[in-house]
């Protein structure tokens, strides 16, 4: 349940941030929100870790934690650039 709140999270920050960004600066809203969420799903890695998951445990479901509002923002901006 908690991956399912953090992927639904990610996808409305992702929305949010391009959004807000003007049309010009959509591609920099993308890139900066994949660096912040790759620094949120790194600190929910490191918590899964520090409670006895293994790394090949927590790895594909931070993929999917990571990869999924990810693609959703390149998407978007792709999407909607001119």
């Amino acid at each position: 349940m908690r991956t399912l709140i953090f992927i639904a999270a990610g996808l409305l920050l992702a929305v949010l941030a391009l959004r807000l960004a003007p049309p010009t600066r959509r591609g920099l809203a993308a890139l900066a929100f994949a660096v912040a969420w790759l620094g949120v799903s790194a600190w929910n890695l490191l918590t899964g870790l520090s409670h006895g998951y293994t790394l090949a445990q927590e790895l594909p479901i931070h993929v999917a934690l990571f990869g999924i509002p990810a693609a959703l923002a390149w998407g978007l901006w792709w999407r909607g650039r001119p």
